[in-house]
């Protein structure tokens, strides 16, 4: 497994944790860690033989998703050593290792975040981090640029099933939900189930909710969450929040029967 993609996966399991409380739109490791990347390789410097890149990155986030991430420092340590990596493989210079700071702001909503990123001077980044021994042929910029604000898509996951492909994330096999006969296949974005027509998988019965429950695959399996519905749900007759789903599990919501299934 190379150096990211093992980055990756322990970036993904970070959210394990934080599960429960998260879930649904709060923001995920992986993705603050994708978008990283992609301003590192937006703010590039071309010198006369080098590339170089910003060494610092200044995490903004709401509140609410700050309470809901991993224990800080090893999060920010993963998102360094996933930048440091990125930046070793394309070929860019750095003044030194990258540094990832975290601020709240009041103003994002949740799952909103922003990154600001600067090239700090070669004597102020000394202090916290080793400088590479090649001297910068540009002079660094030691103010934050503009900050970029990242706004979730309503309804999806912050990982798409292609991306999750890409990054090497998937790998449960796929799984069917059966309601009432009919099978439903579940991938990797999350599957809302409700009496609401904009769900994934639309139930007519006037005891479910119009959002009622929602399924996602995490960390090699699917699980399931109840989203505040007024009934609730069960899972092989025990009224459960969130669970881990097993082949045969035998779900209810409202007045319908839902069964959980894995191939082989």
């Amino acid at each position: 497994m190379g150096v990211l993609r093992g980055i990756e996966h322990r970036l993904e399991s970070l959210v394990e944790g934080a599960f429960g409380r998260a879930f649904r739109s709060h923001v995920q490791p992986v993705e603050l860690a994708r978008k990283l990347v992609k301003e590192m390789d937006d703010h590039k410097t071309v010198s006369v033989s080098r590339v170089y890149v910003p060494n610092e990155y200044v995490l903004y986030l709401a509140p609410q998703d700050r309470e809901s991430l991993p224990p800080e420092r090893e999060l920010l340590t993963e998102l360094a050593d996933y930048l440091a990596e990125h930046a070793r493989r394309e070929g860019y210079a750095l003044v030194s290792t990258p540094r990832v700071l975290l601020e709240e702001d009041e103003d994002l909503s949740v799952g909103e975040f922003g990154i600001a990123t600067r090239m700090v001077h070669a004597k102020e980044a000394a202090a916290d981090a080793p400088a590479t021994p090649a001297t910068p042929a540009v002079e660094p910029d030691a103010e934050l640029g503009q900050t970029k604000i990242f706004k979730p898509a309503p309804d999806t996951a912050a990982v798409s099933a292609a991306e999750a492909a890409e990054l090497g994330l998937a790998h449960a096999p796929p799984a069917v939900l059966v309601v009432r006969g009919k099978r439903h296949e579940l991938g990797d974005g999350p599957i809302v189930i409700g009496r609401s027509r904009e769900c994934t998988i639309t139930i007519d019965d006037p005891n479910i909710s119009r959002r009622h429950a929602e399924i996602r695959r995490q960390d090699g399996g699917y699980w399931i969450a109840d989203l505040g519905s007024t009934n609730g749900l069960e899972i092989n007759g025990r009224r459960e929040q969130r669970a881990r789903l097993s082949h045969g599990d035998r779900i209810v919501i409202g007045r319908t029967d839902l069964a959980f299934e894995l191939p082989g």
